[in-house]
């Protein structure tokens, strides 16, 4: 597919013929005005028992944040059909993801003494570089990092004799696919690439402990209440699901280092920490005037292929509050730890000459940039350019904000980490 350009036009949204007449099928089958039935706790558990053939769940301090995930759900979200259909099918691939390996773990309990080395975790705002660091870094060799396939679908699936690539591969394509289909204009702000690497607080979603939903659609009850909790089984289960990886492909160095990335740390670096206790956390910093509205048309896009009665202004709103909370925790972790472990990078600096940082990282990190691991993070410069599925073009007055509604809100940020204005 060519390459689009992302706007903030999102009235009427964009629906493809094949999904507008899925939806219109959906509704009159259901005879309501959103997705319909209701979906129930008790009947995800099942679907993924049917579907594995599998019973037992491990712990399941899961259970509650499923359950006040699928009451805000069935109450606020209103997903359109194709995307009440998507939800349940997330859902339950989740859950069935959660009984193999389970399953996988129970006979073989080696998995959970696998040490998981202090990684490198790139966590800034979103929009501040932080994808083109993280593809840079998986590039290294000696370094494990979190493939999209198996993000998508972390337990393996029995290969087929016909079959030379892991199933999980084609399934990630396919995922892509149907995005890029659903969505043309999206990989312009985030490409979701088969094979690149993905960010792992898709893995957080097996503890239901994530803002991955709230990211999809609308469910400020969810929000309210995830806030509240303690992250840190959240953080356990993510460890527990890099051991069952890293026991599936292990990787070149001994012992294995890895490289992870996601926005949502940085409002629990406190629980990453706890976990990961020796990890190097980098801090990518940019502009908020900028970063602010690309991520608020991120997911008004996204949210639209869920939901018909998605409002601009209402997202913004929502993640305006989202942003700044992470800055505040972020700070108040930094604080309290006198920023030991912490490494701050420049936008500006990352885009002029990657390289420079790369370096400092890895020094701060205790890691040995080989020639080999410098060669391929070049090599993938020229493959993985900026723009390279479309520009994207949004503004601040698409989603009835000011400048001074940003910087209000982000003026102890930009001071404290010394960002320039753009």
């Amino acid at each position: 597919m060519a390459s689009a350009e992302l706007t903030g036009a999102f009235d009427p949204p964009y629906r493809p013929r094949a999904i507008a007449i899925a939806n219109r099928v959906g509704r009159l089958l259901s005879g309501v005005g959103v997705g319909g039935r209701p979906i129930t706790l008790g009947g995800m558990l099942s679907q993924a028992r049917h579907k594995t053939g599998l019973r037992d769940f491990g712990d399941e301090a899961f259970l509650e944040p499923l359950e006040v995930l699928i009451d805000s759900i069935n109450r606020e979200a209103a997903l359109n059909p194709v995307g009440h259909m998507i939800i349940r099918s997330r859902i339950v691939g989740v859950l069935a993801n959660k009984l193999v390996a389970e399953d996988t773990i129970k006979r073989h309990p080696e998995i959970l003494d696998i040490p998981v080395e202090a990684p490198v975790v790139v966590a800034g705002l979103a929009r501040t570089g932080t994808t083109m660091l993280h593809r840079l870094i998986a590039r290294d060799p000696a370094i494990r990092s979190l493939a999209s396939w198996e993000a998508i679908n972390p337990a393996p699936q029995k290969r087929k004799p016909w079959q030379r690539k892991d199933p999980r591969f084609a399934q990630a394509a396919a995922a892509a696919r149907g995005l890029r289909y659903m969505s043309p204009g999206f990989f312009a702000i985030h490409p979701a690439e088969a094979s690149a690497p993905e960010e792992e607080v898709i893995l957080l979603e097996q503890s239901f402990l994530t803002t991955t939903p709230e990211a999809m659609m609308n469910v400020p009850t969810y929000s309210t209440w995830l806030e509240r909790q303690d992250h840190v089984p959240a953080y356990e289960a993510l460890k527990r699901m890099m051991q069952y990886l890293q026991w599936q492909r292990p990787g070149i160095g001994k012992p294995v280092r890895w490289v992870l990335k996601t926005p949502h740390h940085q409002e629990y670096f406190d629980p990453l920490l706890e976990v990961f206790p020796g990890a190097t956390i980098v801090h990518t910093h940019r502009d908020p005037l900028k970063t602010s509205p690309s991520l608020f048309s991120m997911l008004t896009h996204l949210q639209l292929i869920f939901s018909d009665e998605v409002d601009p202004h209402r997202v913004a709103r929502h993640w305006l509050y989202r942003i700044e909370n992470m800055a505040s925790r972020a700070m108040a972790t930094r604080e309290r730890v006198g920023d030991r472990g912490f490494v701050d990078v420049s936008y500006y600096d990352l885009v002029a000459d990657p390289m420079p940082e790369i370096a400092r990282i890895y020094d701060a990190a205790g890691l040995t940039l080989t020639p080999e691991a410098k060669d391929a993070m070049e090599a993938s410069r020229k493959v993985d350019k900026q723009h390279k599925y479309g520009r994207h073009r949004y503004s601040l007055a698409d989603f009835g904000m000011s400048e001074d509604d940003i910087e209000s809100r982000m003026a102890r940020y930009r001071i404290r980490f010394d960002v320039p204005y753009e």
